[in-house]
């Protein structure tokens, strides 16, 4: 029981998606992606997820401090010598479809299917900070459709204990990048806000897990994602900036019902660039707290929640952040 449960637990901490998933670094949740990395290796067979994860950006923010409506629409974006846009909020409900097989020997492979549904508010360049004026560039937005789709593989048949591993693959340009806003002038909607980036992404990272004691067990992963080349959209071209997960958790295996967990989550991502792209308020660095539980349903199957919680936030120009990030699914394997 106690080595399934391990196995188990270790497939919910990384359960949750990765920042690659999401709009820009202030919103980014910066988890494992790819749960059947962290200790699933060692059983072969199929596997799949089903995880909801909610995440309401509505607190402004510049550098490592929260900042008022007011002062963001006296604010000078620095790249472009012009006011700084003055953001109401971005509300992202996602549901994300893993499907995983392992050989149980040395490789294994993931597809990742993310269906977002994503409101945005701006009142634009120029405002007030609380007037909603079109002449300002005030629009809103609204959406829901695939993300971009993720395939990502693993080798980790360097030892017998098949506790270390190499991450590879790539994010393709599934996602719509081409939406206007839906209130407001029409305009078309930032591209860190689409559903899809329009590139295609290269995935590369390295894991390792194990034992500290009898009921004590930690994992460590670190992941970089990178476009290959910008794309091409309506209001010109566009690259999402770089980015770098690292994440490091632990967990307490005592109890039988239910199995605590905790991780630190850290991402650091580079400004967006290209014509398109807003290069004054994207990338910075995140990181996160997140305590979690998981609860054993059957042999095969469990359900689990998270809860990512901020303890440093430093973004570039002034963004919009989260106060927390929730995310909550089940499993089966076959």
């Amino acid at each position: 029981m106690r080595k399934y449960n391990q196995r188990l637990l270790i497939t919910i901490l990384a359960a949750i998606p990765s920042g690659a998933a999401l709009a820009c670094a202030s919103c980014g949740c910066s988890l494992n992606s790819d749960w059947s990395v962290q200790g699933l290796a060692a059983t072969g067979g199929w596997s799949a997820d089903l995880r909801y994860d909610y995440l309401n950006q509505n607190q402004l923010r510049s550098g490592t401090r929260t900042i008022s409506a007011a002062s963001a629409a006296n604010a000078t974006n620095t790249q472009t010598n012009a006011p700084a846009e003055v953001e109401q909020y971005t509300k992202n409900n996602y549901l994300t479809a893993t499907v995983d097989y392992n050989n149980a020997k040395s490789w294994g492979v993931s597809v990742v299917l993310p269906y977002i549904s994503r409101s945005h508010s701006t009142l634009g360049s120029g405002s007030d900070g609380s007037t909603f004026d079109p002449a300002n560039g005030a629009y809103g937005s609204s959406a829901s459709g695939l993300g971009d789709v993720r395939v990502l593989g693993r080798y980790f048949g360097f030892s017998e204990q098949k506790n270390f591993g190499v991450q590879f693959g790539v994010k393709l340009p599934t996602g719509q990048k081409n939406q206007v806003s839906s209130s407001g002038n029409p305009t078309p909607v930032d591209p860190g806000l689409q559903l899809g980036t329009g590139t295609t992404d290269l995935i590369i990272g390295a894991y390792r897990f194990d034992s500290l004691s009898a009921n004590w067990d930690y994992f460590t992963q670190a992941s970089l994602q990178t476009a290959v080349r910008r794309s091409t959209i309506a209001a010109g071209s566009y690259k999402p900036g770089s980015s770098v997960n690292l994440n490091f958790g632990v967990r307490y295996q005592r109890f039988e019902a239910f199995i605590p967990t905790l991780q630190i989550n850290a991402r650091y991502a580079k400004p967006d660039s290209g014509d398109a792209a807003d290069t004054y308020a994207t990338g910075g660095t995140l990181v996160y707290l997140t305590p979690g539980v998981m609860v054993p349903i059957t042999d095969k199957s469990s359900g689990y929640a998270n809860v990512q919680l901020p303890i440093y936030q430093h973004v570039n120009g002034i963004q919009l952040a989260p106060k927390y990030i929730l995310s909550v699914g089940a499993r089966i394997t076959f």
